[in-house]
């Protein structure tokens, strides 16, 4: 009868969700030496190499350290004696997290056989460089060698499970471990006993044991024969059901540390004005600006060129920059020339602010509503802008009657077809840096006849036609008049006009301080052909006025006089 000492150590299970392998019990070993007696024969030569048991397993005394002792009693005591010089074992992966490579570090010994001079027969242990068999194959070995060796019990064998196989342990050898079945389950443990002793006492004339058992901590179990085969298929997945392509899920040993698991802190975003941050329109202005003067000086020297040779000789002789004007035409600047003047730059530049306002608000905070229809509501910023323009238009008609009044439409209507190579000759003589001779109290040169002739008569109608399309004057409800005159196109023009205003205001300024400023603004506002100041603090009291005009464009002055009109509301 068999029995099993000795607790096994346990490791990973064989089959996804599985037990951990080997089953909780003990190794068998050998105890009933009467049994062991009937079942080997003895031997009176060199025995033949036989597969024993397996080996018992014990685990090491200290709880921390998991790494497997094998134990285990010889046949014979002698044969613990034995020479062992042979080559290195082949080392793999620990067994434990930690541990040593396993096998532990030894040699593989040579197989000897020692005979004892009263007993003969007595088999050396034999040792190799493999682990032990299955106690499955045991049967097996022994039935081959001619030496009967206890076997695994049969509900062991019933519910045996195929052994997952890996890589050999020596070179050239069979996968590891060598193909057969685990029981499922262990026997109970057996009471004390060791194999090695009980077969040695049944092989000797008086009964006694020859020899103690030896342990051998380093020596590797017996291998299976090369005969052995297994019929069942081998396992392809590991116990947490992780296919073998991938790694087993071990716990980490090394980390990233603390600068891993921070996301560095991103940088904030520059504002942006308009399209682009301040560093980059400081860069757009910077290029920008060296760009336009460098194409300003090139066509300086194109143009001065052009003037230097014979063609542009005979066309500034003929075409001076200024024709004649028609009999009759009046000289200077009357006084209401200048009061209009005044009025008119007050309410453009209102105007262009408000019209930038309404075009970039996106929620209005004041409204108000006439008070026949409290329904219809508009922003505070549209009424004041329509506003400005009604007061615009009623500025705009009174100057335009009085010029055809007074005659001083001669100034700024074209009248002769030489207007055109004259604003050509104009325009080349600005390029050039040579300007014409300004005399805008007489007459002005062509370039500027067509420039206020395009603004009085052109732009600032286009500017009325559209911002009526735009309004809550326009008829909602008249569909053939609509879609002749759809609002989007009044969107179209109404805004590059606007643009074109600003343009015109800038140069217009640029060149009246250009050329000769107080004369021109004495021109302008004093009403005098005369170099001297007055013009001048007239026309800085003026700016102030708009300067405190702009100011005050806010809500809380004019929610006031928008309540004159209509009623204002916060929604």
């Amino acid at each position: 009868m068999a029995t099993f000492g000795g607790t096994l150590r346990r490791g990973l299970p064989r089959t996804p969700g599985g037990e951990p392998w080997p089953p909780a019990g003990v190794a068998p070993v050998a105890a009933d030496a009467a049994a062991v007696q009937a079942e080997v024969p003895v031997v009176d030569s060199v025995a033949a190499p036989v597969a024993a048991e397996a080996p018992v397993v014990e685990r090491a005394s200290d709880s921390r350290d998991e790494t497997p002792v094998p134990t285990g009693s010889s046949v014979a005591a002698s044969a613990a004696a034995a020479a062992t010089a042979g080559r290195a074992i082949r080392r793999g992966l620990p067994r434990v997290p930690g541990g040593e490579p396993w096998p532990p570090a030894s040699t593989a010994p040579t197989v000897h056989v020692a005979q004892d001079g009263g007993s003969a027969g007595v088999i050396a242990p034999i040792a190799t460089p493999e682990p032990a068999i299955p106690a499955t194959q045991v049967s097996q070995t022994a039935a081959s060698s001619g030496v009967n060796a206890p076997s695994a019990p049969p509900e062991a064998a019933a519910d045996a499970k195929a052994l997952r196989r890996g890589l050999p342990r020596v070179p050239g050898g069979e996968p590891w471990p060598p193909a057969g079945f685990a029981p499922s389950a262990a026997p109970s443990p057996a009471a004390a006993g060791t194999a090695a002793t009980a077969a040695a006492a049944a092989t000797t004339p008086s009964g006694a044991a020859t020899a103690a058992a030896t342990p051998a901590a380093d020596a590797p179990a017996v291998p299976a024969p090369e005969g052995a085969a297994s019929t069942a298929p081998a396992v392809r997945a590991t116990a947490t059901g992780v296919p073998l392509s991938q790694p087993l899920p071990y716990p980490r040993t090394v980390w990233e540390g603390q600068a891993a698991k921070t996301p560095p802190a991103r940088a904030a975003e520059p504002k942006r004005y308009g399209p682009f941050t301040r560093g980059q329109w400081v860069g757009a202005v910077i290029v920008g600006g060296a760009a336009l003067l460098y194409a300003a000086a090139m066509a300086v020297l194109a143009v001065r060129w052009l003037l230097s040779t014979s063609w542009g000789v005979d066309f500034l002789a003929r075409f001076p920059g200024e024709y004649h004007l028609p009999e009759g035409a009046p000289v200077g600047f009357p006084a209401w020339l200048g009061w209009q003047h005044f009025f008119n730059v007050f309410l453009m530049v209102l105007i262009i602010r408000t019209g930038l306002t309404v075009r970039t608000e996106k929620r209005p905070t004041v409204f108000w509503s006439p008070r026949t229809n409290a329904k219809r509501k508009i922003s505070l910023s549209l009424w004041f802008h329509q506003s400005l323009d009604i007061l615009w238009l009623v500025n705009g008609v009174i100057f335009v009657v009085l010029l055809f009044i007074t005659g001083q439409w001669m100034r700024i209507v074209p009248t002769s077809w030489e207007v055109f190579p004259n604003a050509l000759s104009a325009a080349l003589q600005y390029v050039s840096l040579d300007w014409p001779t300004e005399n805008g109290w007489v007459n002005y040169n062509s370039l500027q006849q067509l420039a206020y002739f395009a603004t009085v008569f052109l732009a600032a109608p286009l500017a009325a036609i559209t911002g009526v399309r735009m309004s809550g004057v326009w008829p909602k409800n008249a569909a053939g008049l609509n879609k002749a005159y759809p609002v989007e196109w009044a969107r179209a023009v109404h805004f590059p006009v606007m643009l074109y205003f600003v343009l015109f205001i800038f140069v217009h300024v640029v060149l009246v301080f250009a050329t000769g400023a107080l004369r021109n603004l004495n021109h302008m506002y004093g009403g005098q052909d005369a170099v001297n100041w007055v013009g001048f603090w007239i026309f800085a009291l003026s700016m102030l006025v708009i300067a405190a005009a702009w100011i005050a464009a806010r809500p809380l002055v004019l929610a006031p006089i928008a309540r004159l009109f209509g009623k204002v509301s916060g929604r």
